[in-house]
């Protein structure tokens, strides 16, 4: 019998299969909340049961727009220094939104535990908790209402972050009792609402934290935010309105970071922003002093850095939301290294290929051009791995627009993609645009896309089968089948690659050789090789 029949729990559908607009993840509103707080509580806790049961809740609702994936994978349960001492104040968090918001989190919580905060596993053990928001788009705001409500209902004691606190009132005017309200990345404002709410009470002899803060991702992967904000003016897009310009991290700052991470045991560092290939733009590419020379803040700086901080065969660096300029080409030769841990991936937001749907967009890149680096790239580095997300039934495309769109697709032959239906955004200016596709067509576009994409997808799958891969170990199960991932995979986002026999030993969070021996359309199975 075929093995992704055999192990049916291990053959989970992934209908969407990648981010949202932009520098925004629509997939991972769903998924990084199911990944973060998985992580964080235990099945038992209400937090976990508010976001099991309300995510739930939300898949059913938006199940025939934008199908989530179904399987992301329980993580364990982090370790929060032990029982709480008396009298210590204790601080509930509840994530919601992409890996920049989780990035976010797990810096307001590493900085209130160093101030001798307590982290609560649930709403009644908590003194306040803090509810960091999304508010890219309209379901994703509904949402944050409701796990304030929830909040609110719970414990009483409720500050409010992240994007959708942008706009304050929007917020108050349904939940007038929360406590506070704060922008993204005002780490500041939030600790010190924070002690309003709920003084500190120090003990600096027993209140120890970790070197590389509180994680809310598995211990083998992290991501590392690089920058903030973004430049670009996309109609559909209200990023910039919600967290600014571009505002990048010096490049010392960053890899001192991501060093520490790497000492602690990460195996993967995932790098991200709104736009990771404008890093340093901002700063007109300010060098810094790093170990014994001068390190410019510039994309290519940082990459080769970070992929010279573990060896090729311990450490993964994986780059996510890269535009397409024509500087990115110097990042293939460091892909291409087999000594450079820099992985031969390239996430990148294209969101349409016709040109006038492009322009529509106020997008940044054109698809002809876009074919010829596609083409350079794979010359230079032929395994690179190329995903991206693309929105149909946006304003005013039509059919001719949406074929050409496909053909393109023939053409690029990317290895992961997702598409989204166009939802208008409150603020955004596409909404202003003329001429709306119709829901029923934009469903219709949506299925002939996935469709389109899926074979392609199978297609290089099933190209993999003999192949040879190195594989990190996501999860292993009570049946002993390891779900893992190759080098083209993302966590959460990709596919995976499943072991189900001779796992004996291996760990969550080792780095495999396996042979692969089956293919599907979106995963892969293999073995280990001895």
């Amino acid at each position: 019998m075929p093995r992704f029949l055999r192990n049916g729990a291990h053959a989970r559908p992934r209908a969407t299969q990648g981010h949202g607009y932009s520098g925004c993840d629509h997939t991972s509103v769903i998924r990084i909340k199911l990944c973060a707080y998985f992580y964080a509580y235990p099945p038992t806790t209400p937090l976990y049961k508010r976001f099991s049961q309300g995510l739930f809740r939300s898949i059913s609702r938006d199940m025939s727009q934008n199908p989530p994936n179904l399987r992301p994978d329980l993580a364990p349960k982090p370790q929060f220094d032990g029982p709480r001492r008396d009298g210590q104040p204790t601080i509930g968090m509840v994530s919601l939104g992409c890996p920049k918001a989780l990035v976010d989190s797990e810096r307001i919580l590493t900085r209130l535990r160093a101030e001798g905060y307590q982290i609560s596993a649930d709403y009644s053990g908590a003194d306040a908790v803090i509810v960091n928001t999304c508010g890219f788009l309209d379901s994703a705001k509904a949402e944050s209402l409701e796990a304030i409500g929830e909040a609110l209902q719970e414990n009483g004691k409720v500050l409010v972050t992240g994007c959708l606190g942008a706009d304050p009132e929007y917020i108050t005017g349904v939940h007038p009792k929360v406590l506070a309200v704060t922008g993204p990345h005002q780490y500041e404002q939030v600790l010190d609402a924070v002690h309003a709410a709920v003084p500190p009470a120090p003990d600096p002899f027993v209140d120890l934290l970790p070197a590389t803060g509180v994680s809310l991702t598995p211990r083998h992967f992290s991501y590392l935010k690089i920058s903030e904000g973004c430049n670009h003016a996309c109609k559909f897009c209200i990023i910039p309105d919600m967290r600014g310009k571009l505002q990048s991290r010096p490049v010392h700052a960053v890899l001192r970071e991501a060093e520490k991470l790497v000492e602690a045991g990460v195996k993967e560092l995932l790098v991200i922003s709104q736009d990771t290939s404008a890093y340093g733009l901002d700063r007109r590419y300010e060098a810094f002093p790093w170990k014994d020379r001068e390190v410019r803040s510039h994309i290519t700086d940082l990459a080769r850095e970070l992929g010279q901080l573990g060896a090729a065969d311990d450490l993964w660096v994986r780059l996510h939301y890269v535009y397409p300029y024509p500087h990115v080409r110097e990042l293939i030769p460091l892909m291409a290294d087999a000594g450079n841990a820099v992985l031969p991936y390239l996430d990148i937001p294209f969101q349409h290929a016709h040109p006038d749907t492009l322009k529509r967009m106020a997008r940044p890149a054109a698809s002809a051009k876009v074919l010829d680096e596609i083409a350079a790239w794979r010359a230079m580095a032929p395994d690179i791995t190329l995903r991206s997300t693309f929105i149909v039934g946006y304003p005013g495309e039509t059919e001719e627009e949406f074929q050409y769109l496909l053909d393109w697709m023939d053409e690029a032959q990317l290895d992961r993609v997702g598409c989204f239906q166009y939802e208008n955004v409150d603020g955004a200016r596409s909404n202003a645009l003329a001429d709306h596709v119709a829901p029923e067509l934009k469903q219709e576009r949506w299925e002939r896309f996935m469709e389109k994409a899926q074979a392609i997808s199978e297609a290089k799958l099933e190209a993999k089968v003999g192949t040879v891969q190195q594989v990190i170990v996501d999860d292993i199960d009570e049946d002993g089948i390891a779900t893992c991932r190759t080098k083209a995979d993302a966590p959460e986002i990709d596919g995976n690659l499943f072991i189900d026999e001779g796992t004996e030993g291996l760990s969550v969070g080792d780095l495999v050789t396996v042979e692969v021996d089956e293919a599907g359309e979106y995963d892969l199975w293999g073995f280990i090789r001895k």
